[in-house]
C-alpha cells in the first residue's frame, strides 16, 4: 500500500515521540509491553481499515527488530 511510512505529522513529530517516552518513563518492561498493545489496539481501532493495518505489520516487520527507518 502506498503511503504507509510516509511523514504526516512533519514537526510534529517529534513531539508525538516525546510524548510516547513520557507515557513508558517509570513502567517496568513489562508495563511498557501491556501500554503498546493497548496502544496499537486502539490505533488500529481509529485507522478501522484491515488493509492499512496488514500493510503497516508488513513494513514494521520488514524493518526488523533494531531498526526503524521512522527514527533517526
Amino acid at each position: 500500500m502506498s503511503g504507509i511510512g510516509k511523514d504526516r505529522l512533519g514537526a510534529a513529530g517529534d513531539d508525538v515521540y516525546a510524548a510516547l517516552m513520557a507515557a513508558h518513563e517509570g513502567l517496568s518492561l513489562e508495563d511498557s509491553a501491556r501500554l503498546n498493545a493497548r496502544l496499537v489496539l486502539l490505533l488500529a481501532n481509529a485507522v478501522g481499515d484491515r488493509g492499512v493495518l496488514d500493510a503497516c505489520m508488513k513494513a514494521a516487520k520488514l524493518d526488523g527488530p533494531n531498526k526503524c527507518s521512522y527514527i533517526k
